[in-house]
C-alpha cells in the first residue's frame, strides 16, 4: 500500500513538473512570436477620460535582447525629446535641459492614464514570470503567471493566449493581495511584415480608475540591431539620431 502511494506521488510530481515546463515553454514561444528579439517600433498612446477628453502621445521605441528598452517621445510637442530607459528593473526619465536623468519606478505612470511605466516598457513575460496551466477555452490556453521576484510590477497575471502559442488575447493583472489591478485586451491582428503577425492594439481598463481607458497602437515594428551604447544614460539625449 505504501509503495503504491509512493509511486502515485512520484508520478504526480513528475506530471506537475512536466506541465510547468510545458507552460513555460508555451509562454516563451509566445514572447518570441510577438516581437523580434531586437527591434524598433513606433507606437501611439491614447488616454481617454470619463468626460470623453483624450490625450495622445507618440513614441519611438528601441529594444535589444531581454532587458534593454529605450523610448523617445515624438509627440505632443510639449513632450518631444523626452526619453526613458529600462535596464532590467531599473528605469530612468530624461528631460531636455535637466542636468541628469531621473529615476522612476515601474508602477509610476509618467504619461498618466491606466498604463504604467512597466506596461510601456514591457520585458518578455517569460523573463519576469513562471507559468502554469490554469485551464482552456475552445481557442485559448489560460495560464497563471507568478512573478519571479518582488521587483516585478504585478505579482500575478492570468493570461489567455492562442492554443498555438503565437499571440495574446487577454491579461488580468493582480496584486499580491489578489486584487484585480487592470485588464489588458489584445486586438486588431496586423501583418507588420517579415512574418510578424500580432495584435496592433492593446486596450487597458482598471477597476481602480473607473471610466478611464488607455490604448497602445503599434504603427510600425521592424527588426533592428543596436549597439549597447544606445541603452546607456549618456545616449538618451541622442535617441533621435536613430530615426
Amino acid at each position: 500500500m505504501k509503495r503504491t502511494f509512493f509511486v502515485l506521488l512520484l508520478f504526480s510530481l513528475h506530471l506537475h513538473m512536466a506541465l510547468a515546463q510545458d507552460a513555460n515553454a508555451l509562454l516563451k514561444k509566445m514572447d518570441e512570436s510577438l516581437m523580434p528579439e531586437s527591434y524598433e517600433a513606433v507606437r501611439r498612446l491614447i488616454n481617454e477620460d470619463p468626460d470623453g477628453s483624450k490625450k495622445e502621445f507618440t513614441f519611438f521605441t528601441a529594444k535589444k535582447g531581454k532587458d534593454k528598452i529605450a523610448m523617445l517621445y515624438l509627440a505632443p510637442a510639449s513632450e518631444k525629446g523626452r526619453a526613458t530607459l529600462r535596464l532590467g528593473e531599473n528605469m530612468w526619465l530624461y528631460i531636455p535641459n535637466v542636468n541628469k536623468p531621473i529615476r522612476i519606478t515601474s508602477l509610476q505612470s509618467i504619461v498618466g492614464g491606466v498604463f504604467n511605466n512597466a506596461d510601456l516598457m514591457q520585458l518578455e513575460y517569460h523573463v519576469e514570470y513562471d507559468a502554469s496551466f490554469a485551464g482552456e477555452t475552445q481557442n485559448e490556453h489560460i495560464l497563471d503567471l507568478k512573478a519571479k521576484n518582488k521587483t516585478v510590477a504585478y505579482d500575478k497575471l492570468k493570461m489567455w493566449l492562442t492554443k498555438d502559442g503565437t499571440t495574446l488575447r487577454r491579461i488580468e493583472a493582480y496584486a499580491s493581495s489578489g486584487m484585480l489591478i487592470k485588464t489588458l485586451l489584445f486586438k486588431d491582428d496586423k501583418n507588420f511584415g517579415n512574418g510578424l503577425v500580432r495584435p496592433a492594439t492593446i486596450e487597458t481598463t482598471s477597476p481602480l480608475y473607473k471610466g478611464y481607458r488607455s490604448l497602445i497602437i503599434y504603427q510600425r515594428i521592424k527588426a533592428r540591431r543596436f549597439p549597447d551604447e544606445v541603452f546607456t544614460l549618456n545616449y538618451l539625449a541622442r535617441l533621435g539620431d536613430l530615426r
